[in-house]
């Protein structure tokens, strides 16, 4: 098991197959990372730009072995944010697929190519000199929710291994494993089943097309995929596609991560995967946790439904209130999270790069949740996403949960002030405001002149799929 070396014997394994027919081995990395090594000069800093093709894969997983340092952003990336970034944290190089807009390309500054393979190429940033870097530091990402912003957040290498581990025990993984990706290489949770996979031999199955796609599916069955991830709005996909109703003979288990699965999903893919003989397990985690830090076992996934689990092997949580004392149990708190998966902290700009451990292991992940007596843990909502109606403190993800349970054809948004909670919905169906409006007020007992309803042609969501609450309408 070996994500940072190459591991002996492993040369003629299946790194992964691409839905282009490509399919490269192990020893394609071994070799692969020599040529890189050439380009990207050692340790330094660079920008991997992502897209779930082969060429990526092997740039990736050549910099863990390397010790070069990749900042890892989407491939389409808007041209503005990456001159910022450009600036903020001055790459001495750039991995960037073929397809890559020029506009892009320009905003690097000028450049010469070095590397030129599998339809990507690495180019060194002319007259760049890499930043200093924190010796533990392996690879940065953007935090989910970061669109306009240059933070960053510095994962080191033992955050990385100790995540990948915990997730590959829990998951039971081996090398017969064949995931298919359905997530972004560089949204953690996608990055986190490489890694994961990628430590135990398994072969990952490339593909740049959705699952709303036929070719997603002709590809799954065509190589076998044992395993489907996803975030709520991919289960919602996968619930309209009708999925249960499918033949996927090799379908071994799913999981889903980034953000709370509404409780009537939860129970449907759980039931059908306790039908069919196979694991569904419900998994929570952020990217300052490098991924994850609480899953839901398996075999719970009917008698737990709504609960984000337990956490993983090797960390540990606890709740508190405002002041930092324990909240007894039943009781809503700020979750907190211990373990060696907490990243060294966040970055702004280059010279935080030689910053050192700033969390010590310890995580306030700003969620609010509660536990049963059972040891299990359920979210709740965002300890900053709650507004005051007529001086009741009510939680915005909560209504959001409420109201998607209540109406599951729409899909919703909740924003607001104290006094007033704007709902954002997709759903053209005239009488659904005044019904979304009518339920919120009978179940929190506030007056319904606390809430206003405005349609929109469509809920803005980043790749990940989460809601983009910052390009909502300002002035509904």
């Amino acid at each position: 098991m070996a994500l940072f070396t190459a591991e002996p014997g492993w040369a003629g394994r299946t790194l992964c197959v691409s839905d282009t027919g490509l399919t490269l081995t192990y020893g394609d990395l071994d070799a692969f990372a020599g040529r890189f090594a050439a380009g990207a000069e050692g340790r330094s800093l660079g920008f991997l730009l992502c897209e779930n093709t082969p060429g990526v894969l092997l740039a990736y997983l050549s910099c863990l072995r390397l010790g070069a340092v990749p900042v890892l952003l989407d491939a389409h990336i808007d041209p503005a944010l990456l001159a910022e970034l450009t600036a903020a944290y001055s790459p001495a190089w750039v991995f960037l697929p073929g397809d890559v807009p020029q506009e892009s390309r320009d905003s690097l500054g000028p450049t010469e190519g070095v590397l030129a393979e599998y339809g990507c190429a690495l180019l060194r940033r002319t007259g760049a000199v890499s930043p200093a870097l924190h010796p533990d530091l392996a690879v940065l990402l953007t935090t989910s929710g970061s669109t306009g912003s240059p933070k960053l957040v510095r994962q080191s290498r033992a955050n990385i291994e100790a995540n990948a581990r915990s997730i590959a025990e829990y998951l039971e993984l081996t090398d017969t494993e064949r995931p298919i990706t359905t997530l972004p290489m560089n949204y953690t949770y996608g990055l986190s089943i490489v890694q994961s996979h990628a430590l135990v031999g398994a072969a990952i199955l490339l593909t740049t097309h959705g699952v709303l796609e036929g070719d997603f599916w002709r590809f799954f069955l065509k190589e076998r995929a044992t395993s489907l991830a996803g975030v709520p709005y991919t289960y919602k996909m996968f619930h309209r596609l009708r999925l249960t109703g499918m033949d996927l003979p090799s379908l071994r288990y799913m999981t889903q991560a980034g953000g709370k699965l509404p409780e009537e999903l939860h129970q449907v893919f759980a039931q059908w995967c306790a039908d069919t003989g196979r694991r569904f397990y419900v998994m929570y985690g952020q990217c300052e946790a490098t991924a994850r830090m609480g899953y839901l076992p398996y075999q719970n996934a009917l008698s737990k439904v709504g609960s984000m689990g337990i956490p993983i092997p090797g960390g540990s949580f606890r709740l508190t209130d405002d002041s930092g004392a324990p909240v007894p149990e039943g009781e809503v708190g700020e979750l907190i999270y211990h373990g060696p998966n907490v990243t060294m902290g966040y970055a702004a700009c280059a010279a935080d790069l030689a910053r050192g451990d700033d969390w010590q292991g310890v995580l306030h992940t700003g969620d609010m949740a509660r536990r049963d007596p059972d040891g299990y843990y359920y979210i709740v909502g965002r300890k900053k996403r709650f507004i005051k109606l007529f001086g009741n403190r009510v939680g915005l993800d909560e209504s959001e949960r409420l109201l998607s349970a209540r109406f599951p054809e729409a899909e919703f948004a909740c924003t607001g002030r104290d006094d007033l909670m704007t709902i954002f919905t997709d759903s053209s169906d005239p009488e659904l405001p005044q019904a979304a409006i009518d339920y919120l007020s009978g179940v929190t007992h506030l007056a319904r002149s606390g809430f206003s309803v405005t349609a929109v042609d469509a809920i803005p969501k980043n790749e990940a799929g989460k809601t983009l609450y910052t390009a909502l309408p300002t002035n509904p």
